[in-house]
């Protein structure tokens, strides 16, 4: 029974990876019952809670690019296991798949907490294997929002490590992906020339591995025609587009941009008929997927097919999808808004078409920044430069070492006084940073001992004045009613001064507080525990200041608090849509000096966004001491 159950779980697990990886429409009815199958394997008795933690694991991984609920669960409750069996590998696995979701859902604070703890975790167990696949995944954030120069650091880092270790796999996709930044930034040359690069080494090794192989080939295949349509070479675009499709038509990411494309190709050839179906097939894998930025895409090609038609209302609908989207990729943004505006041109509605094609101005401005094309492309000039003068520098070490023997004595002489200066100046930091901690631990004690006090006391006494007042209640109502008034004033005193929440721990005192506000949404997000006594209650003091802050003198209408919790650090972040602030030009009566002081004590950063008229986000990360 055993070894027929090890059979059964080996078959389900190896099923359920290919169907999370590459080969399955997500939402589609192609992997519910893989989902199923790891599901009903839960419910045998005799399954161990490492067998249990993995199918967690992996029906998370099923369920990551469809539905956002189901992943956090199930990935959630591998977790729990993981914590309990001390297993890194199911932590690293989990981190990943709920990093990919959060970013399909584009709550990138979030994305980035779970992919800095796989960076962390794999520096930990200095796993050269891991820690490339974590830069990867940072670097995949933040090309999803936009952020090519900083995509690209990380991107040429893993290069870097997959050649030294000739790692051919981790080299095709970075290529791949450096090939489609150039290409949205119009730099179709460069791009071609990594795409080359990716093919001869997809070619070579991957033959005989169909998964990576089906994965890579239709990306390229797709990023080629992409570039073939930017030149204008229709044919070649066309048979490119054809050949990513039937190459691996299941995949939903690849056959959302194959379709689109094919769809792009018609619409340059007249064929509105043939344009229509394509771009309504892309459409339906980018709803599949839920993923913002194909949703920006395959909407835009539906507006440019309705706009070739004359369809105009439909045009502009599915153009301002496209731009209600907030997608991150500024070009699909741009035609999208353009297509607004000729879709009210031609509909005569004037007013419309003037705002949309101010917004469209500010876009095409942005889109033609210089600096912003040109820099992605010196990095990687660079990157392959610095490869080359690598080699001569080697041959040049040696002449220098005497000379940098020299230079070494001397600077070491230097830093030897600068480390002794600069001992002295942490010790100077370590006593300011002691005393702020004991004022802060005085004024918790304080507040703890008035707080009782109040309740126990003065509440007391009066509760007693009140009884014998009841024994006249005719002639004396009016005072009863002012006692009552007090006794409750004295209550909510001895509550502001030191929740009773706070014993329950920071996100339940942080509920309650917010439950105060009827403008206050409070959100947490992370795995919730316990820390110290002196951390929660700056904590709590700080969100308390913010929200008094923002509702006394903003005038916000919308304030949203949110607590974010990892092993290492809980963040947390105020903002509002107030009337914002100059930062220098507030006074020192505003709070802001109090917080500083607070957050100072617990070696805490914090960070304020503010603007006149823009609102206000201010947040605060705090390291949790062990």
């Amino acid at each position: 029974m055993k070894r027929f159950f090890t059979l059964f779980l080996a078959f389900a697990l190896t099923g359920g990876m290919a169907a999370a990886n590459d080969n399955y429409i997500p939402g589609s009815i192609a992997i519910q019952p893989k989902i199923d199958s790891m599901k009903q394997l839960l419910t045998v008795r005799s399954i161990a809670e490492e067998q249990k933690m993995e199918i967690y694991r992996l029906i998370a991984e099923a369920y990551h690019a469809f539905n956002h609920d189901s992943t956090v669960y199930y990935a959630h409750k591998s977790m729990s296991l993981a914590r309990k069996h001390k297993s890194y590998a199911a932590f690293f696995g989990n981190y990943s798949i709920l990093g990919v979701t959060h970013c399909f859902n584009s709550n990138y604070d979030s994305a980035f907490i779970y992919f800095n703890s796989m960076k962390e975790l794999a520096l930990d167990r200095k796993n050269k294997k891991e820690e490339t696949n974590a830069l990867t995944m940072l670097a995949f954030a933040y090309a999803k929002q936009g952020k090519y120069n900083t995509s690209v650091e990380y991107y040429l880092k893993v290069l870097e490590i997959a050649e030294s270790e000739k790692w051919t796999s981790g080299i095709v996709g970075i290529l791949v992906n450096l090939s489609e930044i150039n290409r949205r930034l119009g730099n179709t040359e460069i791009a071609i020339q990594y795409l080359k690069q990716a093919e001869d080494n997809c070619n070579t090794w991957f033959l005989n591995n169909t998964g990576r192989y089906a994965w890579y080939m239709p990306n390229i295949c797709n990023e080629y025609a992409f570039n073939y349509l930017n030149m204008g070479d229709f044919d070649m675009a066309f048979r490119y587009a054809v050949k990513a499709d039937s190459i691996n038509p299941g995949t939903s990411v690849n056959s959302c941009y194959s379709n689109g494309l094919l769809a792009a190709v018609y619409l340059q050839w007249n064929d509105y008929g043939h344009a229509l179906q394509y771009a309504q097939k892309s459409y339906e894998r980018a709803n599949e997927l839920k993923d913002k930025n194909l949703y920006a895409y395959a909407g835009k090609i539906l507006s440019d097919v309705y706009m070739a038609q004359k369809r105009y209302p439909e045009a502009e609908a599915a153009a301002l999808k496209v731009w209600l989207a907030d997608s991150t990729y500024i070009d699909e943004s741009r035609d999208a808004v353009g297509n607004i505006v000729m879709a009210n041109i031609y509909m005569r509605q004037t007013e419309r078409a003037a705002y949309y094609l101010k917004r469209y101005s500010e876009l095409n401005a942005q889109f033609a920044e210089k600096s912003f094309q040109t820099t992605v492309s010196d990095m990687m000039i660079q990157y392959d430069t610095e490869k080359k003068e690598t080699r001569i520098a080697m041959l040049e070490k040696e002449r220098n070492l005497y000379t940098g023997l020299g230079i070494a004595c001397l600077l070491f002489a230097v830093s030897l006084g600068f480390v002794l200066w600069q001992t002295k100046r942490n010790a100077r930091k370590e006593k300011q940073l002691i005393a702020s901690r004991a004022i802060l631990d005085g004024e918790m004690k304080e507040r703890a001992r008035l707080a009782q006090d109040l309740h126990d006391r003065l509440s007391g006494n009066l509760s007693a004045v009140k009884i014998e007042l009841n024994k006249h209640a005719d002639t004396l109502h009016h005072v009863r009613e002012q006692l009552d008034n007090c006794i409750r004033d004295i209550r909510d005193a001895a509550h502001d001064l030191m929740p009773a929440s706070l014993q329950f721990g920071m996100k339940v005192a942080l509920e309650d507080f917010a439950a105060k506000f009827p403008n206050v949404r409070f959100h947490f997000f992370g795995t919730e525990r316990r820390m110290g006594e002196r951390l929660e209650y700056v904590v709590y003091c700080c969100a308390n200041e913010l929200v008094n802050n923002a509702i006394k003198h903003s005038g916000a209408k919308n304030i949203n608090m949110q607590l974010v919790q990892d092993e290492k650090h809980v963040t947390l972040t105020v903002s509002d849509d107030g009337c914002g602030f100059v930062e220098k030009s507030v006074t020192k009566g505003f709070g802001l000096k109090s917080i500083r002081n607070r957050v100072a004590s617990c070696n805490g950063k914090i960070d304020i966004e503010s603007l006149p008229g823009k609102g206000t986000e201010t947040t605060i990360e705090l390291r949790i001491e062990n």
